[in-house]
């Protein structure tokens, strides 16, 4: 029987800043970047406020995505494209590095 796999999110900046980790439950070993994306979106606006559009959110993130407005590290691994399957598994961490500012870039 396998445990489910907590990943841990984190959030840096070129700069060096690096934000405290936070704990995402996901229920499967293997995941789609995009599907990872959704699920941080998703968890982040319902926790923070509920009435915000958490899909128009997630467009914005999959958009800055593309842009190259933030890069996605999976086990210190970059993954570069958002249909990239992962494999997590309990404690993976998944950092998300911004490259560009999110606010007036």
């Amino acid at each position: 029987m396998s445990t489910m796999p907590t990943v841990t999110i984190v959030d840096e900046s070129l700069s060096g800043s690096r934000a405290e980790g936070w704990a995402l439950e996901i229920f499967e070993e293997r995941l789609r970047l995009d599907e990872i994306i959704r699920r941080r979106i998703y968890q982040e606006v319902t926790e923070r406020d509920p009435r915000t559009d958490w899909r128009a959110e997630y467009e914005r993130a999959l958009d800055a995505f593309r842009r190259n407005g933030f890069v996605v590290l999976v086990g210190g691994h970059q993954v570069t494209e958002l249909e990239h399957e992962v494999e997590l598994s309990a404690g993976t961490e998944v950092t998300f590095l911004k490259l560009i500012p999110l606010v007036g870039g």
